[in-house]
């Protein structure tokens, strides 16, 4: 039994309009604060608000959703208070508008990503789970390319603060989106995959694995391993990198920034579906190490070119690490707890430990940054994506488990 039509269509959508709404944080942000004068410290750390918010909301985030099952419950406060915190943004870059509006946007956002990709859980048929969450990560890059392009134009032409307001404007249609997806559709589940968490509380089949067996399995703790070490070198790169546009380019900054965010979503909006398709057919791991590459590259880069061009060119790269990261770390976790149920729980663990290095990359970079200048904090990076390379390379197995019957090739159309 396939999900209907209206309801896949509705969640592409939804990816689309928030990932539209969430352009507004991110680099807009570092561009504001530092025309404001706020030095890559201060940003760092204000940053460092919001992902800590996360960490407090990941787990849970995923045991409410797994305990209720109720994910479009949750998601419509969550796109409510990201609305919210981009009008914070919007009406002054004092400190404490901002590191509120960063721990609204942290809290909201974990729950939000989480919602997602459990609606993506239930809709889709089992063999085409990679396939759908590729969709899922097409329709938020170019989203997030469509959004990102509207608030470039609009921070140069309009004024900075004119950013965050068009961008809670698009929570609007991400609220109309949600609506779409159909409650019979949610509780269908079983239908469509034997994933022991899919269906509703009532429905599955037995009690979920204790979270303490899940917490000592050694293919969870690989991946939780992996997504710090991503989050410490990626998470800050380009906030860095975009440190240096108001100072070369002033009010063209605002441009600039939506260009080095559109190149990679474009790219890896061409990637995703395949990418997840792969997945499907060869399994996991080496595509992960491959996606991952691009990060110390990209942070090399920076380190050794400052140059406007370098950077957008370098940027680029990234679309490969987005398609790789959005695909294949919801995927794995869907591996990991298919038959022992818990998926919003350790997706909750994975965002929990990409968090941490989150924080770590935002606040520690800008400090380093500020005492031993951005060279070096980009080579401090470099080393921490490689490290995440090693662990995957090191200690996560394969982990797809799915008859060879069911890793079909795909043709492009998941409503099937």
């Amino acid at each position: 039994m396939k999900a209907a039509e209206s309801t896949l269509r509705s969640l592409n959508w939804l990816n689309f309009s928030i990932a539209a709404m969430q352009a507004g944080f991110g680099p807009f942000i570092s561009v504001r604060l530092t025309d404001s004068g706020w030095t890559p410290g201060a940003i760092g750390f204000a940053l460092s608000a919001g992902t800590i918010a996360s960490i407090v909301a990941q787990v849970p985030s995923g045991a409410v959703i797994d305990w209720f099952g109720t994910p479009r419950g949750l998601a419509a406060p969550a796109i409510l208070c990201l609305m919210l915190a981009l009008t914070l943004l919007a009406l002054a870059p004092a400190h404490p508008l901002v590191f509120m509006a960063e721990l609204i946007q942290g809290g909201a956002g974990v729950g939000l990503s989480l919602a997602v990709a459990a609606i993506t859980l239930c809709v889709s048929r089992q063999e085409y789970l990679g396939e759908r969450f590729g969709h899922n990560v097409r329709y938020a890059a170019v989203g997030a390319a469509f959004g990102t392009g509207v608030l470039g134009v609009v921070g140069t032409g309009i004024s900075p603060a004119a950013v965050f307001l068009i961008a809670a404007v698009f929570g609007l249609p991400a609220l109309a989106a949600l609506h779409g997806i159909s409650g019979a559709d949610l509780a269908t589940a079983h239908r469509r995959t034997s994933h022991h968490t899919a269906p509703p509380p009532a429905a599955r089949r037995s009690r979920p694995v204790p979270a303490r067996r899940l917490l000592a399995d050694r293919r969870l703790l690989a991946l939780l391993a992996c997504a710090a070490l991503f989050q410490l070198a990626n998470a800050s790169l380009l906030p860095l990198a975009a440190t240096r546009f108001p100072h070369a380019l002033g009010r063209r900054a605002d441009l600039v920034t939506a260009v080095a965010i559109v190149l990679p979503q474009l790219i890896a909006a061409g990637l995703s579906p395949r990418l997840g398709a792969a997945a499907g057919q060869h399994g996991r791991r080496l595509l992960l190490m491959a996606g991952l590459v691009p990060v110390p590259l990209r942070a090399v880069g920076f380190a050794l070119d400052d140059g406007v061009p370098a950077i957008l060119a370098l940027q680029a790269l990234d679309g490969i690490t987005s398609a790789a990261i959005g695909v294949l770390m919801p995927l794995i976790v869907a591996d990991i707890t298919h038959r022992g149920g818990r998926f919003n729980f350790a997706l909750g663990l994975t965002g929990l430990a990409g968090s941490v290095g989150a924080t770590l990359s935002t606040a520690a970079s800008g400090s380093l940054a500020d005492h031993a200048g951005l060279p070096v904090a980009f080579l401090a990076l470099a080393a921490a994506a490689l490290a995440a390379i090693l662990v995957v390379w090191a200690f996560l197995p394969e982990t797809a488990h799915l008859p060879a019957a069911l890793r079909v090739a795909s043709n492009g159309n998941h409503s099937r």
